[in-house]
């Protein structure tokens, strides 16, 4: 392949040192230190550094490192008259005593360096210094078969345009293990199939190689040329498909298809008699007529802004009950009408007023500081985690400490103060002054968005108007990708990015094309979700089966088939009130309501429909539902565990409904009906399916045996059906 370098040229070039004419502290000391630990957080690059010597975390603070290197310890570990018996190298190489041991060796590439730049005095950084702009990986992209290597070389672009190839010092990581190793130099191993990022790091910046593996599967060309295409998600996916040689599944069934869809999209099941005259229905166009139906009915709103409910904290643990509701409404009105994307945020970012009027208001309230306010901010809109980048450089993102404090200074002059509402009201207004103080500096950082423009000096106005012009402007790569992968995720299981709120350059896309395209898409449809989930919903890709095939039952990443994922905590629990048609009385501990009861939320309601998850609900608790203190969807985890197990077999949520005396077990005893009748409505409300012979002759088997006891038997036939995996699973 032509764009591979020979690899012992780009070996031989990564053992030159980095010394030429002049060693540069910034740009040659620097990544020795990081490179061999010393700077890590693991050694001296820990917030208190390690016996009693500091650096800054991977070499951030270059004024402050060498400052530490050379006046620090009364400048013992310097020794410019006799360079090679610095401290600084004899602990490096172990001549003396070091708790971090032999970091490099003798006459080594890293040793000559340093030894050079002590000798011409240990310069410090300057202004002056030429500056690195850019990092490249070669080649970019490489395609190899299990068991091969690839040499790759990093080229390091600065200010006065020269490059140089940096390839020995350099930090290296692979983002999925299971595909591909890299060592220390930069040599991949390819261990297994699929696609894996190869990152590297030198001097805060990161850029990536791409390593694909194809499968060793025998598919022929037709496979994907005939493949079933919808839309333009369809052909993205089945070109990455094709280019890993992973043959993609069936169309799904239209049982499956109904019940998937209602709970990808409205979290409830499909009534047995919507599941009868689906598959009654044989004209064309009826899986579109549904998609349709449920993007317009009002479980849509309930779902939808339950899961923004989530993303944007609401809780009563942060704020007054008032507040809470304000809040909630505020989000459940954007969902019901629909909303642009850029709208809803730029609504929630410039609140101001009493946030018992203006409900979004609250969004400040919850969160005073500055910092906090930023990061969540930046989580929530931008799928990007910037706190790393609190008290220094981000060791695995582009973010400085100074990109942090110029962006959190943007809020820095949001104020609140007490209305005149009563219990939750207080007033969000933008104040003339204040700063945010950056802690390295000991001064404010000009206010400026991440990777935005700074504000002119003499700025009056509110300060978030420029954050929410940069935020929503076509030109941002991350606002309509952030929202483009949480929604597909909630549809696919599995982000485009994963985790759904860590999109940065080290943790690329599992399919950049589509990524890239489906954020496209949403912004020439002015960020309109419901338009962008019917794209989804449409698409053949959706559509597939669960039924994993020889040659993609490997596959978690591509969208081959579609991944089984257990319902969330709150559907599962309104799965199980609907199916056994006795509705949860919610009560909530309320610490703002005096009384022994706490609230009590009117019969009927939803887990989906209520407006924080502080409620006394022990299923939903068990089954993951998060506790809405941080923005991350690492607060729901839909892990299995022996509580849950446990909870479904002796636990009082599924049991005590199969017993109440309203519940579908009393009306089957009640009503007579013939066992095939009565478990075909079973089956259809549960599993969206009808039961098959077998499973009718089985409970037709048991209830003839039971005599006195048929209640008991319908009560275990339903418990059957609940906690089984067709159950619990989306499928």
């Amino acid at each position: 392949m032509k764009r591979l370098l020979p690899f012992f040229l780009t070996f031989a070039l990564s053992l030159m040192p980095l010394c030429a004419a002049e060693v540069s502290f910034r740009n040659h000391v620097q990544p020795i230190l990081a490179k061999t630990g010393c700077s890590s957080g693991a050694c001296h690059g820990a917030a208190a550094g390690q016996g009693g010597f500091k650096l800054s975390l991977r070499g951030y603070d270059n004024e402050g490192d060498w400052l530490t290197l050379t006046r620090g310890a009364f400048g013992r570990r310097i020794s410019t008259t006799d360079p090679a018996r610095s401290l600084l190298l004899m602990k490096t190489t172990a001549a003396v005593p070091h708790k971090g041991g032999e970091r490099f060796k003798v006459h080594s590439p890293e040793w000559e360096t340093l030894v050079e730049w002590v000798a011409q005095g240990a310069r410090g950084p300057s202004a002056d210094d030429v500056k690195i702009e850019r990092i490249e990986v070669l080649p970019p992209t490489v395609r190899l078969k299990a068991g091969q290597v690839q040499q790759f070389a990093v080229k390091a672009h600065f200010s006065d345009g020269h490059d140089e190839d940096v390839t020995r010092y350099a930090k290296y990581t692979a983002t999925n293990q299971t595909v591909v190793n890299v060592d220390d130099l930069g040599k991949v191993t390819v261990v297994g199939h699929g696609e894996s990022a190869v990152t590297a790091w030198f001097l805060q910046k990161i850029t990536f190689a791409t390593v694909e593996s194809p499968f060793e599967n025998e598919v022929a060309p037709e496979v994907f040329t005939g493949a079933p295409r919808r839309n333009w998600i369809d052909d993205l996916v089945l070109e990455k498909l094709r280019e890993l040689n992973i043959p993609p599944s069936a169309r799904c069934t239209d049982e499956e298809f109904l019940r998937r869809v209602y709970l990808d999209t409205i979290g409830v099941l499909p009534t047995a008699s919507e599941v009868r005259a689906f598959l009654a229905d044989v004209s064309t166009g009826k899986r579109d007529r549904v998609i349709e139906q449920v993007l317009k009915r009002p479980e849509f709103t309930d779902y939808w802004a339950y899961k923004w409910s989530d993303l944007l904290l609401v809780t009563k643990r942060k704020l007054p009950l008032p507040a809470v509701w304000a809040y909630y409404k505020w989000i459940r009105d954007q969902v019901a009408t629909n909303t642009p994307w850029d709208q809803f945020a730029r609504r929630l970012l410039m609140a101001r007023g009493s946030t018992l009027e203006n409900g979004a208001a609250n969004y400040f309230v919850m969160t005073p500081d500055p910092r906090d306010l930023s990061e969540k901010t930046s989580v929530t809109f931008l799928g990007i985690s910037t706190n790393c980048a609190r008290c220094h450089n981000h060791p695995m993102e582009k973010w400085t400490n100074n990109d942090y404090y110029g962006y959190a200074n943007l809020f820095a002059r949001v104020r609140f103060k007490n209305g005149t509402g009563g219990d939750g009201d207080r007033i969000v207004f933008a104040a003339d002054d204040g700063d945010l103080v950056q802690p390295l500096t000991g001064k404010p950082q000009v206010p400026r968005p991440l990777a935005g423009k700074a504000l002119a000096q003499d700025f009056s106005g509110d300060r978030r108007e420029a954050l929410v012009e940069w935020l929503t402007a076509p030109e941002n790569p991350y606002f309509s990708r952030a929202i483009t992968n949480r929604v597909w995720a909630n549809f696919f299981g599995v982000g485009l990015v994963e985790a759904v709120d860590d999109i940065r350059e080290t943790n690329p896309a599992s399919n950049e094309a589509l990524f890239s395209a489906a954020a496209k898409w949403l912004r020439n449809n002015r960020y309109d979700l419901r338009a962008l989930m019917r794209e989804i919903l449409q698409s053949e890709t959706y559509q597939r089966s669960s039924v994993a095939l020889a040659g993609n039952k490997d596959d978690s990443r591509f969208y081959s088939r579609y991944y089984p994922k257990r319902l969330m905590a709150e559907v599962l629990h309104d799965a199980v009130a609907q199916v056994t048609q006795v509705p949860t009385i919610f009560k909530t501990k309320d610490p703002y309501v005096n009384n022994d009861k706490g609230d009590v939320f009117p019969a009927g309601w939803r887990a989906v429909q209520l407006p924080d998850v502080n409620t006394d609900s022990y299923f939903t608790r068990v089954f993951g539902r998060p506790l809405r203190e941080q923005t991350c969807e690492c607060e729901r985890t839909e892990e299995p565990n022996v509580t849950q197990a446990l909870h479904l077999a002796n636990g009082d949520t599924l049991n005590a409904k199969l017993r109440d005396a309203s519940s579908i077990a009393a009306k089957i005893i009640s009503s007579n009906k013939p066992v095939a009748e009565w478990l075909e409505d079973a089956y259809l409300a549960a599993l969206g399916r009808k039961p098959t012979s077998d499973e009718v002759q089985s409970v037709e088997s048991a209830l003839a045996g039971a005599k006195e006891e048929k209640r008991a038997v319908v009560e275990d036939v339903l418990w059957a059906l609940m906690s089984s995996r067709e159950f619990i699973f989306n499928h």
